[in-house]
């Protein structure tokens, strides 16, 4: 059995089949389960095992699925803000899934985000995952099982993921070589999502909860219009999505090196698209775990208040959250109830700069003895 199943014995018992010898892998799975549950780890090492079957270099096939470099793996990332495109999905598998694999015996798709699939997208896919070609095989993945669409869920065959510990989470974070306290915390503020909790404890989430408790605190303290807490907030979610898009810039470039001049206009296009997708994606996501901190904070709060220290998230800072207490419980659930309000807005398109503005007043407001 594959060492990324060890915990999860529904995945073992389902997936049992496709790692017998000879596989006899379902034509689509559906893997879900809380980020950090590893799920992507999981679809990896069974996309080499099903390639590497029948291989004259079975290790080495594994080693090319492992680095991204094997021929018959196509792994899908959304480049939609909110959903997943018929772009995405069109050429890269409903045409390529019924070509014969270049390679191996097999063809593998994993499409992350299945959730995010829109209607369109959806309908391209369906005639594939109703009619796949025999040496197709499509893994989706996602957070969120209860929003694939039926039509797409129902034609998978479900793979559950369980969600790791808050130990097993922290040991893995503080792996990365962050102190156990702040480890803790960022496992609970990620909500026990194990991916979010090592995006966290990086640089750039250790820029983003900076600036959200001061968001947070400066509403606390009524000094929103003289600390304008909303541009510091606004600065670390756009900084990280320039960081995704000069990654994919320095991919981009790398690319166009290699192909004829004829054919790069064409994909200059293409690269801008994606880029300008995958920074508004990030920026928005940014965005979002920003605000839900803002939120974590107030509820923080409100535990101290009612004498339930062990449910505080943010672990590593007790000292802060002591300056900021004093603040009624009632009116700590309200303030999270503006930013959740806030948070459900940004799917809408609206200001991101008046948004935030306007929440920090709104909860210096709300927040007044």
């Amino acid at each position: 059995m594959l060492a990324e199943l060890e915990r999860h014995p529904h995945a073992q018992a389902v997936l049992a089949p496709a790692l017998e010898v000879p596989a006899r892998p379902s034509h689509a799975y559906l893997f879900h389960g809380p980020g950090g549950a590893g799920k992507r780890a999981a679809a990896r090492a069974l996309a080499a095992e099903l390639l590497a079957e029948g291989s004259p270099n079975p290790a080495g096939a594994r080693a090319r699925v492992h680095s991204g470099a094997h021929p018959d793996l196509t792994w899908v990332m959304p480049s939609g803000a909110h959903e997943v495109l018929v772009a995405d999905i069109d050429r890269p598998v409903v045409s390529a899934a019924s070509k014969t694999p270049f390679e191996a015996r097999r063809r593998l798709f994993v499409i992350e985000r299945a959730d995010e699939l829109g209607d369109e997208a959806a309908n391209r896919m369906l005639k594939t995952l109703e009619e796949p070609a025999s040496f197709a095989h499509l893994i989706l993945l996602t957070d969120r099982p209860e929003e694939v669409l039926p039509t797409i869920r129902s034609r998978c065959q479900p793979v559950r993921f369980e969600a790791p510990s808050e130990d097993e989470a922290a040991a893995d974070v503080v792996a990365l070589g962050v102190e156990e306290p702040t480890a803790r915390a960022c496992v609970r503020l990620g909500l026990q999502d194990g991916d979010r909790a090592a995006e966290l404890a990086g640089p750039e989430g250790r820029t983003l909860r900076v600036s959200a408790e001061h968001y947070a605190r400066a509403a606390i303290a009524r000094r929103v219009a003289e600390l304008r807490p909303w541009g510091g907030l606004l600065d670390a979610v756009r900084a990280r999505a320039a960081a995704a898009g000069a990654q994919l810039e320095a991919r981009a470039a790398a690319e166009l090196e290699l192909v004829p001049r004829k054919e790069r206009k064409r994909l200059e296009t293409e690269w801008t698209e994606r880029i300008r997708r995958t920074r508004r994606r990030v920026q928005t996501g940014a965005l979002d775990l920003a605000l839900q901190l803002v939120s974590l904070w107030f509820a923080d709060l409100a535990a101290l208040a009612w004498d339930a220290p062990e449910l505080v998230r943010n672990l590593d800072r007790i000292e802060e959250l002591g300056a900021d207490a004093g603040v009624a419980p009632e009116r700590l659930l309200a303030a999270i109830e503006l930013v959740e309000d806030t948070r459900e807005r940004f799917v809408l398109n609206v200001s991101e700069d008046l948004a935030c503005e306007a929440l920090a007043y709104r909860l210096q407001d709300q927040l007044a003895p």
